[in-house]
């Protein structure tokens, strides 16, 4: 593993369950446990005992595609540090060749504390695992299989596939206690399937039809306790479905988790306590003498209330080790902060200590955590050179010890004041006198949930949300910097349904009484085209009368509204200046007409005059009937109404309003903000000197870091008020290759800093899986976008 530095602490986190398969430690150097020739990608866990640890992982082309599929083979500690990062290159044979030969690479760590070791699989333009058979040998005697592809736009399926054809196979699984189908096609023989018991006793034979299927239903049955099954197939060539194993229903004890393995003997009790120590690793950084605070969260995934015993180890202590509890009781499904107190004398070197767990009821299971304690400043806190190029396992507190203080849940809002407010932990959390308030979201009894993450604010400084009580939509307002919050529901008994949105602030708009909120409705979902639905978009006004909230009437914009992707960039849909609110949208067309993309309107809204203007068709945005291609709206200092116009994997399209303040007479013709660039989801703000600010995914191909494939980037571009758009600048890499995204959010204050929020999401299951919560970090540019940093304590 890694070397145990002189000055270490070892704080042992203990815990159990009822499942009494557990390791038993590593053989000398004999590979007798694993499997060959599965499908699909995902990875191994493994419990390693202190000893050498071996894993060979093998591969062979199915070419199918003739694509040049390249296998990443992973292995990593119970704190997930790389230990070895290796590739399998593609055999390089023809397409329709068949099965090619296999090629192994080998890769070994000495194991110096037992833990949950990990081997992670993917594969480069194959983020199915639809081109390879892959497989393992390992000495180690508990592991345990978790297939976990890459995501899909539908219900999440982990089949289990297996490529042997000359040899039998078993799949050993934790069957649900409720009722349950196993479906198999692909058999090659007509012998019949067995299913077999905890106890080993055969509990059904499936038989196989002529087209080389076979299913069974196993009815309810809540003794099935918590020991695996065993399907065993005389031949190892199949597609297999198990339900709650390889798909899932809400009731499930373990969604999205399809954990297997092909020996009984292997099998430990992973699932009950996966993420019961989180974050794996913790680095933070300590100037001179000083006390070190680390919070770690315990978790009990199991289905029972857990007892577990905390303890602290130690092989050269510093000064002063305290540990917040010596135990810690949880019901199903809760967790608990533990905090950890390290004293670092002056001039102390970097300290490594280990957080272990150890079970009141099953003392063999065990795993830990580290905390690295490095001396002086964090990289944190000094400009970045970017971009941010994230390894897998290895974020932004790894690499330069961002640990942050504040909530990062989402975006940070900011008041007429500068003091930021962020939505976290289901209420506003706002930072005042130093300290983070968490709002009260209980309204005359009744319990409002935030159902955007937007924070809006109107010339008096009232703050507004927007929330749902049950099937009521409202807009919620607070007088009193975000403490206590009024709400005013929107179009009541008027059909509830549907989405709110409202407007944010993006550099120059501030609208003089409570914000605007536009309604989206669906009324139609086309069963043909995934990204296509039709939606009724209306338009809310909300006035101040002798101190109350009057929503007022929808005004209907569009009954062909496409939608809003609000998911990533959350493009901006309303700006309000001088009275005037101005609205962009897209629209969905008839899929029997061709048209050049997403049609964007704008239309604009006059307090004064109490009139909607006529939309304005700006531009259209490729392909068509796409809801990813939303807008984005902003307007200038000199009242300026800038669009920039969605895509989907295009260039983005920017136009401007050829006059002030007014949607109606005229736009630039539309122009793309750069060449052959592969872009989606818009983030749009306005600086201070009214340079447009723009930050998005960007798809590269055949670059560094991962030149065999694609891979999705953070890009920002700028716009100078009388200048072109500059070429774009990388902020954020993936750490994998294949499909990402990043759920960024880009915001501006009231000083023009830009701030953005963002977090990065890998297509590939198992490496999701692994780590419980979000990895949101927030970056910011004190100087319009040249220069880029974390957001410390400071920087408020």
């Amino acid at each position: 593993m890694f070397p145990i530095r002189r000055q270490s602490i070892v704080i042992t986190l203990m815990f159990c369950f009822s499942l009494a398969v557990v390791a038993a430690g590593q053989g000398s150097d004999e590979l007798d446990g694993g499997i060959d020739r599965i499908g699909g990608v995902g990875g191994v866990y493994f419990l390693a005992e202190p000893g050498e640890l071996i894993v060979e992982v093998e591969r062979r082309d199915l070419n199918r595609s003739g694509k040049n599929a390249q296998l990443r083979a992973i292995l990593l500690g119970p704190d997930r540090r790389v230990i070895q990062d290796v590739t399998i290159p593609d055999d390089g044979e023809a397409r329709g060749s068949g099965i090619g030969p296999a090629t192994r690479r080998r890769l070994a760590t000495m194991v110096r504390r037992k833990g949950v070791y990990a081997l992670n699989i993917t594969v480069a333009q194959d983020r199915y695992g639809d081109e390879i058979a892959w497989g393992f040998r390992t000495n180690c005697s508990s592991y345990l299989i978790e297939t976990s592809r890459g995501h899909r736009d539908r219900r999440h399926e982990e089949p289990i596939v297996l490529h042997a054809d000359d040899r039998p196979g078993d799949v050993c699984f934790l069957p649900r206690a409720g009722s349950f189908d196993i479906e198999i096609n692909g058999l090659k023989v007509a012998d019949p399937l067995t299913v077999y018991d905890a106890d080993n006793g055969p509990v059904a034979s499936l038989l196989v039809d002529a087209a080389g299927k076979a299913q069974y239903r196993f009815e309810a049955d809540p003794q099935r306790g918590t020991k695996p099954w065993r399907l065993h197939l005389p031949v190892a060539r199949a597609t297999i479905q198990i339900d709650g194993v390889t798909r899932w229903d809400a009731a499930d004890p373990y969604p999205n988790l399809c954990c297997w393995t092909p020996d009984r003997q292997s099998f430990f009790p992973l699932l009950p306590y996966r993420w019961m120590l989180t974050p794996y690793s913790k680095t933070l950084y300590a100037r001179d003498a000083a006390e070190v605070e680390a919070t770690f969260e315990v978790h009990n995934n199991s289905p029972e209330r857990q007892t577990f015993d905390l303890s602290v180890e130690f092989d050269d202590s510093p000064s002063k080790v305290e540990l917040s509890d010596r135990q810690v009781t949880l019901d199903s499904g809760r967790s608990k902060t533990v905090t950890v107190r390290v004293d670092i004398e002056a001039g102390a070197r970097p300290t490594e200590c280990y957080l272990r767990a150890t079970p009141a009821r099953l003392p063999e299971f065990s795993t830990y955590s580290t905390l690295t304690i490095e001396p002086g400043d964090p990289p944190a806190d000094r400009p970045l050179k970017m971009p941010i190029t994230l390894e897998p396992y290895r974020h932004e507190n790894a690499q330069f010890g961002y640990a942050p203080n504040y909530p990062t849940e989402n975006q940070p809002f900011f008041d007429l004041d500068g003091r930021p407010s962020v939505m976290a932990g289901g209420s506003c959390r706002s930072l005042r006198e130093g300290t983070w308030i968490a709002g009260e979201m209980t309204i005359e009894g009744r319990r409002f949930s935030p159902t955007s993450t937007r924070i809006a604010y109107d010339a008096a400084g009232d703050m507004y949300l927007l929330g749902r009580s049950g099937s009521d939509l409202a807009l919620l307002r607070s007088t009193d910097d975000g403490r206590t919050f009024s709400a005013h529901l929107v179009a009541p008994g008027k059909g509830g349904g549907g989405s709110l949105d409202i407007e944010q602030f993006t550099g120059h708009n501030l609208p003089s009484g409570p914000p605007p909120v536009v309604r989206y409705t669906r009324t139609e979902k086309d069963p043909n085209l995934i990204w296509r639905s039709l939606y009724d978009l209306e338009l809310f006004v909300p006035e101040k009368i002798d101190g109350r909230i009057e929503i007022g009437e929808p005004m209907m914009l569009s009954r062909k509204c496409i939608g809003l992707s609000a998911h990533s960039g959350i493009p901006s849909t309303i700006v309000s200046k001088d009275g005037k609110v101005h609205v962009a949208w897209g629209e969905a067309t008839d899929p029997a007409v061709k048209v050049p993309g997403v049609p964007t309107y704008v239309a604009t809204y006059d307090r004064k005059s109490k009139k909607l203007s006529e939309s304005a068709l700006v531009g259209y945005g490729p392909p068509a009937n796409d809801v990813h291609n939303s807008p984005s709206i902003t307007i200038d200092s000199r009242g300026y109404i800038h669009v920039i116009v969605g895509t989907h994997g295009r260039p983005f399209l920017y136009t401007r309003s050829k006059q002030p303040n007014d949607a109606t007479r005229g736009w630039t013709e539309p122009v793309p903000v750069g060449e052959n660039l592969r872009q989606t989801y818009i983030g749009l703000v306005c600086g201070a000197d009214d340079t447009l600010h723009l930050v998005y995914r960007l798809w590269r191909y055949g670059e560094s870091p991962h030149p065999s494939s694609y891979h999705a980037t953070l890009a920002y571009q700028c716009k100078p008020v009388d200048g072109p758009w500059q070429p774009p600048r990388l902020l954020v890499v993936a750490a994998f290759s294949e499909y990402s995204i990043f759920y960024h959010r880009l915001n501006i204050d009231r000083r023009g800093r830009l701030f953005l929020s963002y977090d990065y999401w890998s297509t590939f299951w198992f490496y999701r899986n692994d780590h419980r919560g979000k990895r949101r970090a927030l970056i910011m540019s004190p100087d319009g976008g040249e220069n880029w940093k974390l957001v410390g304590p400071k920087d408020w």
